[in-house]
């Protein structure tokens, strides 16, 4: 039977789609050419983080947070999940102001954050380097393992009576999607969840890939207890142009370290390079001396579908019929996946969402998109 709805792509934008919308009622066909929660998925941090850049982002991201904590409660060591909190740290007075901000921000939206003076901060992480003005503490942020939480939602989905197809899609078609063995994939309605590989699908999207390396230290419990993030990353992570890294490091459940972050533009190389990776680390070590005498065990890759407003892809592609995007979400993805899955599972089979659709819609770029270049 031809299903409602097929989506292209298995990670955890697609899975948490399959499940939003099976749960509707819909029948749902999902398609991946590799794993499930490969990809962006698989490359990323896993951070669960609440985000203020704008207020459509603060919007997206706090309700997905709550979202989140409903899927996790009471089994949270399903998802390797840890509510450990962010800290945004401030290295001098004008980024403490610029943490009262942020604050007032967060509180304003019913977010439990407090502004710390050094003497906190370092009772809370003594690795910091000494000289640092305070920060902001963010109790509900957390953090899973992504591709273990993209297969438990897609269980769910399949459980309902989902199915999951192993292929390659290389083309839209009318009522469907060819695959690269040249079969065709009839469905109601496409949507795409893919990534930056929706870009080989509909390359008039307005996304752009941004590259990023992530590393993982050996074992050592307590090193940091919360993620540590500068307040600087936020200019990093919005940046339009160029070559960029920030101060991120993240408690993982096993005792290992996550370093991250860098942004690169203008590359799908997925080749893991020493010079950005030097880079990321001189600027942890920066931050946490004792990082320098962590042995590092692994180091990879992935791309981030970006757009150019630093908001995703929710909802109907206006260029072509029948078709849906739920792309575009650049280093959010994990976090305001559950919510993305609810605006569009709201939009496609009616109902309820938590927050207005309206700022996520791809209709904001025009008809046929505004792609970069």
């Amino acid at each position: 039977m031809k299903p409602d709805v097929l989506i292209v792509g298995a990670g955890i934008i697609g899975a948490a789609c399959a499940d939003a919308l099976s749960a509707r009622g819909l029948r749902v066909a999902v398609v991946e050419r590799d794993a499930v929660g490969s990809g962006a998925t698989a490359a990323g941090m896993g951070h669960l983080v609440a985000m203020d850049d704008n207020a459509a982002e603060l919007a997206l991201s706090s309700h997905s947070l709550e979202l989140w904590r409903e899927l996790v409660d009471g089994q949270p060591q399903r998802h390797e999940y840890s509510r450990c909190g962010t800290i945004w740290v401030a290295a001098d007075d004008e980024e403490l102001e610029a943490a009262r901000a942020k604050a007032a921000t967060m509180s304003a939206h019913g977010l439990q954050c407090d502004v710390i003076g050094a003497p906190d901060l370092y009772k809370l992480e003594p690795q910091l380097r000494p000289g640092l003005a305070g920060g902001l503490l963010v109790q509900g942020d957390g953090l899973v393992y992504p591709p273990k939480s993209a297969r438990i939602l897609l269980a769910r989905a399949v459980a309902r009576g989902a199915t999951l197809i192993e292929g390659d899609v290389v083309a839209l078609e009318e009522g469907g999607v060819r695959l690269a063995d040249g079969s065709h994939l009839s469905a109601g309605q496409v949507v795409l969840a893919a990534g930056t590989r929706c870009l080989g699908l509909a390359p008039d999207l307005p996304l752009r890939p941004k590259k990023g390396h992530i590393m993982i230290t050996d074992r050592y419990p307590g090193f940091i207890r919360h993620q540590l993030v500068e307040l600087g990353y936020i200019k990093s992570a919005h940046a339009s142009d160029g070559d960029s890294v920030a101060f991120n490091l993240q408690p993982r459940p096993t005792g290992q370290v996550l370093i991250g972050s860098s942004r690169q533009f203008d590359t799908t190389d997925l080749a893991a390079e020493p010079a950005m990776m030097a880079r990321m680390l001189r600027r942890a070590v920066e931050y946490t001396p004792a990082l320098a005498g962590l042995n590092i065990l692994r180091c990879w890759t992935g791309l981030r579908a970006a757009t150019p407003d630093g908001l995703p892809l929710i909802g109907p592609d206006l260029a072509r019929r029948d078709v849906w995007l739920a792309t575009g979400h650049e280093g959010l993805g994990i976090t305001t996946s559950l919510a993305t899955a609810e605006l569009l599972a709201a939009q496609m089979a009616g109902g309820q969402a938590g927050i207005d659709a309206r700022p996520y819609l791809p209709g904001r770029f025009g008809e046929r998109g505004r792609a970069y270049g």
